[in-house]
């Protein structure tokens, strides 16, 4: 049990070492960054589309697309308008770290990005785990999960400064309470800032692009 704590230690050191040369970077450059995470099939692919669509001609959007086995959230990427997308398929590692991160932006151009976002792969646990150099991590949840997720998965809540809802729309179908998740979430994290979407219907996207605008420019100030 004591080596693989030792061992789990070093990785993470490693692992935190990278991050912090990516964040560096990014900061020289005046670039915000988070990383998005969620169980599969929440949404994040499907927000990114839309956000990716909505900025196209004002912003220039980086993305790392992570993924266990294709390329498939790239490419949806690539046809909603992302110009700087980068796919990483993990080959099955259920999250992604620093070091993936860290090539996949070998090419880019610092200099021309405005916002640099990670999608991570699906899952609520290992991600929690791994700092990749972002400003904050965004957690998205679905109306179709349990509005209990919060509780369950306390760590990527706990570390997170966003939380979204997503797919409003099917709030009526479904066994999920948004005021209680609301409370659950905040029972973990009181500071989370809560966005609703729907990606379907567009309802609570404006809000959305909004603190992203306000982000960018935040940023640019420093």
């Amino acid at each position: 049990m004591s080596d693989k704590i030792k061992i789990e230690k070093k990785v993470l050191s490693a692992n935190d070492r990278i991050a912090a040369e990516i964040r560096a970077k990014l900061n020289q450059h005046h670039i915000p960054s988070f990383n998005m995470v969620s169980s599969p099939g929440s949404g994040k692919t499907s927000l990114l589309e839309k956000t990716l669509a909505h900025f196209k001609d004002k912003y220039n959007i980086a993305v790392v697309a992570g993924d266990v086995q294709t390329e498939n959230d790239a490419n949806r990427l690539l046809k909603a308008g992302g110009q700087i997308i980068r796919p990483i398929v993990t080959n099955g590692m259920c999250h992604l770290d620093a070091s993936m991160v860290e090539k996949s932006m070998a090419e880019f151009e610092l200099d021309k990005i405005d916002l640099f976002v990670i999608e991570n792969v699906g899952n609520l646990v290992c991600p929690s785990s791994y700092d990749l150099g972002e400003d904050l991590k965004v957690v998205l949840i679905s109306t179709t999960e349990g509005d209990d997720k919060p509780l369950k998965y306390p760590g990527m809540f706990r570390r997170s400064s966003v939380m979204v809802i997503n797919k409003t729309d099917l709030v009526e179908y479904c066994d999920f309470s948004i005021p209680q998740v609301i409370e659950n979430a905040h029972q973990i994290n009181g500071q989370l800032e809560v966005f609703q979407t729907s990606c379907r219907s567009g309802a609570g996207l404006e809000n959305w692009y909004d603190w992203l605008e306000k982000l960018i420019q935040s940023k640019k100030a420093q």
